[in-house]
C-alpha cells in the first residue's frame, strides 16, 4: 500500500526536479507547504461549522462582511510589500546583502508611518459610522458593532506590518515556512473559539478578539525569532532605513497597489453586495460555499507560490529554458486540478450536509460558478505569476481598473437576474476576458518580442 502512495509522489517530483537547484527548493517547498496548508484548511473547515454555532448564521453573516471591508485597509500598503518581495529576491540574487537590509528597514518604517496615520483617522471616524447600516445589521446592535469594528482594526493595523516577516521569507524562496505562521494562527483561533463555546454564550466582541489576536501572538513571535536568528543579516533597523530607496520599491510597489485596489473591488465587495441586495443571511451560504471551493486556489496557492520569486531569479539571471518548461508543467497541473474541481462540483451537495448540517441551504448554481471561478483564476494566476515576478505588469494594471470599474454594476446587474451566484459571474466573466491577453503577452515577452505596452 505505501508503495502505490508513494508512487504518485516520486513521479511527482521527477517530474518538476530535474536537478536543478531552483526546481529542487520550489519542491521541497511545495511538499511541505502542502502538509502545512492541508492542516490549515482542515482546520479552517472545522472553525466554520463551530464559529456558526457559537454564533448565528445572521450574526456570521455580520462578522464576514465586516471583516471584508477591514480588509480593504491591507491594501494602503501603496503595493510595497510586494515591491519589497521582488526587490529583496533580486538584491539576494546578485548578493548584496546590505541593500536587502535596506529594503527590509525602509519598507517597515515606511508601513508603519502608513499604517499609524490609518489608525488615526480610523479612531476619529469610528465613533460616528452606521455600522447597522452599513452592514445591514438588525436594529440594537450599533455599539456592539462598533466596538467589534475597533477591535479588528487595530488588531488588523498590528498584523498589517508584523506580517512583512513573512514576504521576507517567501521573497527568499522559503514560503513553506511562511505558510507556517498561518497554521499556528489557525490552531490558535481554533482553541480559543473551542474553549469561548464552552464557556460564554454567542458574542461577536468576544469572536473579534479571538480571530484577532491569534495571528497577532503568532506574527510577533515569529518575527523576533527569524530576525534574531536566520534572517538577522537582513533584521530593520533605523541606521538602515534609506527613503532614496523607497522610489525603487515605489516604482513596482505603485502598479502593484493599484492592481490591488482592482482586486479589492473585484473579489473583496461581493460580501458587501450580497448582504445590501439579499441580506446578510445570505452571506453565510455564499461563503460556505466559498470556503468550500477555496479549497482549490489554496491547493493551487501552495504549488504556485514559490515560482514569483524564483520567476525573478529565473529572469535575471535569463534561465529562458526553465521558465518556459517550468510553465508547461504548472499548466498540466491546471488540467488535473481542474478535474478534482469537478469531483468537488458533483459532491457538493453531500458535502455541505456532512459540514454544516440542514441549518443553512447552497443552491447548486453558487458551487457551479465558484467552481468555474476558481478554475479561471487558477489559470491566469499561472501567468500573472510570471508577470508579476519579472515585473511585467501595465496590461495587468490597466485590466484592472477597467474590471474593477465594471465589477459593482456588473455584479448589481446578474445579482439582481440571477440571484446570489449571479454577483460572483460578473468576477467570471471578466476573468475569462483576462485569460486571453495574460497569455498573449507572456508568449510575446517570453519569445523576445515584446514591444510597446506588451512588455511594460
Amino acid at each position: 500500500m505505501m508503495n502505490y502512495i508513494a508512487l504518485p509522489i516520486r513521479a511527482f517530483r521527477s517530474y518538476f526536479d530535474r536537478g536543478h537547484a531552483r526546481s529542487t527548493n520550489i519542491v521541497k517547498n511545495i511538499f511541505a507547504s502542502f502538509f502545512i496548508r492541508g492542516c490549515s484548511i482542515a482546520i479552517s473547515l472545522v472553525l466554520v461549522p463551530l464559529t456558526i454555532h457559537y454564533v448565528n448564521p445572521t450574526q456570521y453573516g455580520i462578522w464576514l462582511t465586516l471583516s471584508s471591508i477591514i480588509g480593504w485597509f491591507g491594501f494602503f500598503d501603496i503595493g510595497f510589500g510586494n515591491g519589497l518581495r521582488n526587490k529583496f529576491t533580486e538584491a539576494m540574487a546578485k548578493g548584496e546583502h546590505e541593500k536587502a537590509r535596506v529594503y527590509v528597514s525602509t519598507t517597515y518604517a515606511i508601513l508603519g508611518l502608513i499604517i499609524g496615520v490609518v489608525l488615526a483617522l480610523f479612531l476619529c471616524i469610528n465613533p460616528f459610522l452606521n455600522w447597522e447600516k452599513i452592514l445591514n445589521a438588525p436594529a440594537g446592535m450599533g455599539g456592539q458593532l462598533r466596538i467589534l469594528a475597533l477591535i479588528v482594526f487595530v488588531f488588523f493595523c498590528l498584523q498589517f506590518v508584523l506580517q512583512l516577516i513573512t514576504t521576507i521569507i517567501t521573497a527568499n524562496q522559503q514560503p513553506a515556512k511562511a505558510a507556517a505562521f498561518n497554521l499556528l494562527g489557525s490552531v490558535f483561533s481554533l482553541v480559543v473559539i473551542y474553549i469561548l463555546t464552552k464557556t460564554t454564550a454567542g458574542n461577536l466582541v468576544y469572536l473579534g478578539l479571538a480571530l484577532g489576536a491569534a495571528p497577532i501572538v503568532v506574527l510577533t513571535a515569529s518575527t523576533l525569532w527569524f530576525f534574531q536568528r536566520d534572517y538577522r543579516l537582513y533584521a530593520p533597523s533605523l541606521r538602515y532605513v534609506n527613503m532614496r530607496h523607497a522610489r525603487d520599491l515605489m516604482g513596482i510597489g505603485m502598479k502593484f497597489f493599484i492592481i490591488q485596489i482592482s482586486f479589492v473591488v473585484l473579489y473583496q465587495t461581493d460580501n458587501i453586495i450580497i448582504a445590501q441586495l439579499f441580506g446578510p443571511t445570505q452571506v453565510t451560504p455564499y461563503n460556505i460555499a466559498y470556503k468550500y471551493f477555496g479549497v482549490v486556489p489554496m491547493i493551487f496557492g501552495i504549488f504556485i507560490t514559490p515560482f514569483w520569486s524564483a520567476f525573478t531569479e529565473a529572469w535575471i539571471k535569463q534561465d529562458i529554458p526553465w521558465i518556459k518548461g517550468t510553465m508547461k508543467k504548472l499548466k498540466l497541473f491546471w488540467l488535473l486540478l481542474a478535474f478534482g474541481t469537478l469531483t468537488m462540483l458533483l459532491l457538493s451537495a453531500f458535502v455541505y450536509r456532512f459540514w454544516v448540517g440542514d441549518q443553512v441551504v447552497i443552491p447548486f448554481n453558487i458551487s457551479l460558478i465558484l467552481a468555474v471561478y476558481v478554475l479561471v483564476n487558477a489559470w491566469n494566476g499561472i501567468y500573472s505569476q510570471f508577470l508579476n515576478g519579472v515585473g511585467k505588469v501595465k496590461i495587468q494594471l490597466y485590466a484592472g481598473v477597467v474590471g474593477m470599474l465594471l465589477n459593482i454594476p456588473l455584479a448589481i446587474v446578474l445579482g439582481k437576474a440571477v440571484g446570489v451566484g449571479g454577483v460572483l459571474l460578473g468576477n467570471v466573466i471578466l476573468g475569462v476576458i483576462n485569460m486571453i491577453w495574460i497569455s498573449i503577452q507572456y508568449n510575446k515577452i517570453i519569445n523576445n518580442k515584446a514591444t510597446g505596452l506588451w512588455g511594460k
